[in-house]
C-alpha cells in the first residue's frame, strides 16, 4: 500500500517549525506506525536528509514512549492502542496521514515528534514511596486484599505514562494521570499510611506545572491507550479533599490549647 506522511518538522523549541508531506510506498499493512516511520527515516538517511525523530523505546505498548497525534487522535484512530502497536493496515491506501506532536503548554517540543514530559515525572517524584519500616519484604499474602479492590488498583496501576490523556484534552489537563498515580497505591491497604501526604503533594505538584484544569469532558479516558476509568479523578479529589480536611483540623488541634480558639468558638 501506498501513503502520504504530513509530518510536522522543528528543529527545537525556539525555531519555527512546519509540515513536511513524504510518501512512502510499498507499506506493509502489517507493518506498526512506528515501522512505518523507521521505513521514511531509511530513505531519507539515504537522500542525506535529516531523519524524522520520534521517542521509542519496547514497542510493545508498555513503556509509553511513543505517542503523537494522528489525524488529530491522540495514538491514531484504533482505541486503546499505542502507536507503536497501530498497524498500517487500520489505514486505507492512498490515504495522507497527518502526524504532529503533543500539544500542551506542560510538554514542550525538544524535535519533531518528540516532546519533553518530564512534568508528568515530577508529579510522580513528589508522591515519594512508601516509608514505612517492613523490616525484610513482606509475603504477597499477608494482607489480604479483597478482588473489586485489587481489579480497581490494577485497572488504575496500568497507567504508562505516555501522555495522550494531556495532549487530548482540551485543558490540557493532567487529572487522569494523576488521578491514577495517586489512585493505585491509595486504594491498596499498603498505600493507606500515607495517603494523605501523597494527595497533598502530588496535587500540588500538578498545579504547578502548566497542566489545565479538568472540567470532566473525558477526551482523556477515550484517548488513554490503557482505557484508565474517569473515576481515578474522582478518587484523587475525595483523597485530597479528605487530606485537605484532616490537615485542617490537624492545625486547629495545635493551635487551639495556645490560643484558647477552636472550631466551636463563637466572636
Amino acid at each position: 500500500m501506498k501513503l502520504t506522511l504530513k509530518i510536522w518538522r522543528q528543529k527545537n523549541r525556539d525555531e519555527k517549525g512546519r509540515f513536511f508531506t513524504y510518501p512512502v510506498e510499498n507499506v506493509n499493512p502489517e507493518m506498526s506506525m512506528l515501522e512505518c516511520l523507521d521505513v521514511l527515516n531509511e530513505s531519507l538517511i539515504e537522500r542525506g536528509e535529516e531523519p524524522v525523530a520520534f521517542e521509542h523505546d519496547c514497542r510493545e505498548g508498555i513503556c509509553g514512549s511513543c505517542g503523537f497525534m494522528i489525524n488529530g487522535v491522540a495514538h491514531g484512530p484504533q482505541s486503546a492502542t499505542t502507536a507503536c502497536q497501530l498497524t498500517m493496515r487500520h489505514f486505507k491506501d492512498g490515504q495522507e496521514l497527518t502526524i504532529e506532536p503533543w500539544r500542551a503548554a506542560a510538554f514542550p517540543l525538544i524535535k519533531d515528534l518528540v516532546v519533553d514530559r518530564r512534568a508528568l515525572d515530577r508529579i510522580i517524584q513528589a508522591g515519594g514511596y512508601i516509608s514505612v519500616s517492613t523490616g525484610n519484604a513482606p509475603d504477597g499474602n499477608n494482607i489480604p486484599v479483597g478482588k473489586d479492590i485489587a481489579d480497581r488498583a490494577m485497572d488504575a496501576a496500568a497507567c504508562i505514562g505516555c501522555g495522550a490523556c494531556v495532549a487530548a484534552c482540551p485543558n490540557a489537563s493532567a487529572a487522569l494521570f494523576t488521578g491514577a498515580k495517586i489512585s493505585h497505591l491509595g486504594i491498596l491497604p499498603q498505600g493507606k499510611p500515607e495517603q494523605d501526604r501523597r494527595a497533598l503533594s502530588m496535587v500540588a505538584q500538578m498545579n504547578t506545572e502548566p497542566f489545565g484544569s479538568c472540567t470532566n469532558i473525558g477526551e482523556c479516558t477515550a484517548a488513554c491507550p490503557k482505557e484508565i476509568p474517569l473515576e481515578v479523578i474522582a478518587t484523587m479529589n475525595r483523597d485530597y479533599r479528605g487530606a485537605t480536611c484532616r490537615k485542617r483540623d490537624d492545625l486547629v488541634q495545635v493551635v487551639a490549647p495556645v490560643t484558647g480558639w477552636s472550631s466551636s468558638s463563637k466572636s
